[in-house]
């Protein structure tokens, strides 16, 4: 599969407005296309695959492994890959560029075209690309502007031949027809977008009529034949994963590990009364239940589904939004009631970024020391009295460390707010599978 990946000089860019056009572009020309995405996000990958009818594959260095992101690439299919990137392409956990786009470049061998989306300024234009150019040695193959009228693409496509060695593939005009809202994580969730198919009609026109894709064809290559190691035995389970509007965090190559343990049945805890019949194991992952949080409450039937089942003994585990709604509120709405005490937002992040998660007490469920890495990214808090299960460690860009204290279990449900990879560490979701029953 000849793959390409789009990046940029940071977040808000434009960029995934242009790998949808791209995408939906190439498909009207005749090719089967697989999204994929670099790092922890969850909502890029859905637009793509509304795009593309295909899940999307997020490639996260520190999340996945080497190993896991290369098992992941081999898991898509198509003709071309586009893989968008995250934040600028050198951006990454600290001040150096590991686990950046610059580094999925590097790690599967695949050039980058930069999206960039200029402003008042013309020759500078060019020392800034030839910074990037030279600033590492990753294959930049060229430049797509953005948000640009066609005067201002005519000087500066000039100016880049004169003083830079890449290609200018074209341009997206500005049109306020391609604006994507955000909400306090991020873009708004492509299930919420009424017109969404109107604006990826749109954008894919755009580019189309203004960029050169057969010329950028030409640079797209591909990546290799990668091993994936990462499969389970089949246990014969029947799992339940909660997925509507409030949860759809999940991560493709998780829900397929599960699928290989058995049967995988999805529910929306917004419209369905109960848990699927005879469930051996649920699974709710990250969403925004504090969005659709008077329709989750008012939804009794489900709640008490979930709570009876899980004080009976159910295996769980609840990721992030998942674990807000098993507590007794959020911000003074019912939810579950499982764990005791309460969520709440506030107007800050409480923790961002990559961490190691480590397991401090031996318990039905989990050895101690066991260890994973994770993603955090919300601006919620949970108060609660539950034994806490989980210490946490980001390394900060000065050498220094942040700790802190999560993950609540309870019968048998985990619940916290690290987002995690099962490619990280396999013993983790066997673990909870594989568990004895717990008691309080």
């Amino acid at each position: 599969m000849r793959s390409i990946i789009i990046s940029a000089e940071g977040s808000s860019s434009g960029k995934t407005t242009i790998t949808l056009g791209i995408m939906k572009a190439l498909i009207k020309k005749g090719y089967e296309v697989q999204g994929y995405k670099v790092g922890p996000d969850y909502i890029d990958p859905a637009f793509h695959r509304r795009v593309t009818g295909k899940p999307s594959r997020n490639l996260d260095i520190f999340l996945m492994g080497e190993a896991g992101v290369k098992a992941s690439y081999m898991r898509g299919c198509g003709d071309i890959g586009i893989i968008e990137g995250v934040m600028g392409l050198y951006d990454g956990k600290g001040i150096d560029t590991d686990y950046s786009t610059a580094h999925l470049s590097k790690l599967l061998g695949l050039p980058v075209i930069l999206v960039i989306s200029p402003k008042g300024r013309s020759t500078t234009v060019c020392a800034e690309i030839n910074g990037m150019v030279n600033f590492d040695d990753v294959n930049i193959a060229g430049i797509v502007f953005n948000n640009i009228s066609e005067s201002y693409y005519k000087l500066l496509k000039a100016a880049v031949k004169k003083n830079c060695s890449v290609q200018v593939f074209g341009y997206i005009p500005k049109d306020e027809r391609l604006s994507l809202k955000n909400r306090h994580l991020g873009l708004i969730q492509s299930s919420e977008i009424s017109d969404l198919d109107n604006k990826i009609e749109i954008a894919s026109e755009l580019v189309l009529k203004n960029i050169d894709i057969d010329n950028m064809l030409k640079y797209f290559k591909n990546a290799g034949t990668f091993k994936d190691g990462f499969h389970v035995e089949n246990r014969k389970i029947k799992i339940a994963a909660a997925y509507d509007k409030a949860f759809s965090f999940y991560y493709e190559e998780n829900l397929e590990i599960l699928k290989e343990m058995g049967q995988v049945v999805f529910f929306s805890p917004i419209k369905d009364k109960k848990l699927p019949d005879d469930i051996d194991f649920l699974y709710i992952g990250g969403g925004y239940p504090e969005v659709f949080i008077e329709e989750l409450s008012k939804n009794k039937s489900m709640l008490h589904s979930i709570r009876e089942k899980l004080n009976s003994g159910l295996k769980c585990y609840a990721e992030c939004g998942g674990l807000m709604y098993l507590m007794e509120n959020i911000d003074g709405f019912e939810t579950v009631g499982f764990f005791n005490g309460c969520a709440k937002m506030t107007d800050r992040l409480q923790n961002f970024g990559y961490a190691s998660l480590e397991v401090t007490d031996n318990n039905h469920i989990f050895k101690k020391g066991l260890k994973i890495n994770c993603h955090e990214f919300h601006k919620s808090c949970v108060e609660s009295r539950e034994k806490k299960i989980y210490s946490l460690t980001k390394e900060l860009y000065d050498g220094s460390t942040k700790k802190w204290k999560c993950g609540y279990l309870k019968k048998n449900t985990i619940g916290g707010y690290a987002h995690v990879h099962f490619f990280s560490n396999m013993s983790f979701i066997n673990s909870m599978v594989n568990s004895n029953d717990g008691g309080e």
